[in-house]
């Protein structure tokens, strides 16, 4: 089945890498901003959380356009914290996805404001799709402001930042990064179930699920931050190290994070079992996620 999947996840990311063009392309903005943002959002990229919000919708209904917003505002909202958190006073990075980092191909300035107009176009995007209902709309965007906030991914980051140099426990841990990667992936998987026509009992199980995928996604990024093929990654390897972050790794050890990381994927699974439905492109991204190499 994963050549399927491949062909899947495939299908789904050139529907979104076309929309994520057409939506940049057709802005009318300074031209250095708008080379930046085109920048880093053609890096590249897995678009994991844009296909994971296809895939959930895709699991109560079938006419992909209608959530392709959404989808693409998600990926809008990863790129700009991944072009600030790349910044000199955050993680100072020069490299991303193999190229130069947006600050490096520009400059500080641009970067910021790279980034800036990223998050706020998320909103506009999915405010003005016409195949949404105004509901639907409202529902969106406020779930994408409560992920991508104070409360959501920028909390974590924040917990993420008060964490280096500082050992701190498996409960801190888990908080910090079901903040700072799960709730985009929250995000992802609940407005694509939202959009579907998902019922509040199987939300409320994808929202479990959801949970552990973002903890799954965390532990395999801090395992290969330690295992994996700088080519395959396009960064360094050993930067979580270098820079004394608090890793799941660091606290348990690798054979204890690869044991944590069967764990959240068995938990992940068994919520997205009981979401009662016929989610096996799901049940197969959350395998994918737990042995990506990228």
């Amino acid at each position: 089945m994963r050549k399927d999947l491949n062909r899947y996840m495939n299908h789904l990311k050139d529907g979104v890498d076309k929309a994520l063009i057409n939506y940049l392309y057709r802005l009318d903005i300074p031209e250095r901003l708008k080379n930046s943002m085109i920048y880093s959002v053609e890096a590249g990229g897995k678009r994991f959380r844009p296909i994971l919000l296809l895939s959930a919708y895709d699991v109560y209904a079938k006419d992909f356009e209608k959530a392709l917003s959404a989808a693409c505002a998600v990926e809008f909202m990863h790129t700009y914290s991944l072009i600030h958190d790349d910044l000199p006073a955050m993680d100072d990075d020069d490299y991303r996805r193999g190229k130069p980092t947006n600050h490096r191909q520009f400059d500080e300035a641009t970067a910021i404001l790279a980034g800036d107009g990223l998050l706020t176009y998320c909103f506009e995007i999915i405010l003005e799709d016409p195949l949404l209902s105004a509901e639907e709309k409202v529902k969106i965007a406020r779930l994408l402001s409560e992920c991508g906030g104070p409360k959501g991914m920028v909390a974590g980051q924040m917990l993420d930042m008060e964490a280096e140099k500082k050992q701190v426990n498996l409960a801190e841990l888990e908080k910090i990064h079901a903040l700072k990667t799960g709730e985009l992936l929250r995000f992802s998987v609940l407005a694509g179930a939202l959009l579907g026509g998902a019922t509040k009992q199987q939300l409320t199980q994808l929202e479990q699920f959801a949970y552990y995928l973002g903890l799954l996604f965390q532990v395999q990024d801090d395992i290969l931050d330690i295992t994996g093929d700088e080519e395959k990654l396009g960064k360094p390897v050993g930067s979580d190290a270098e820079n004394e972050k608090s890793t799941y790794p660091k606290l348990l050890g690798l054979d204890g994070a690869i044991k944590k990381k069967e764990e959240y994927l068995s938990k992940a699974k068994e919520a997205l079992a009981n979401a009662d439905a016929d989610a096996s492109y799901l049940m197969e991204l959350t395998t994918f996620v737990s042995s990506r190499e990228n």
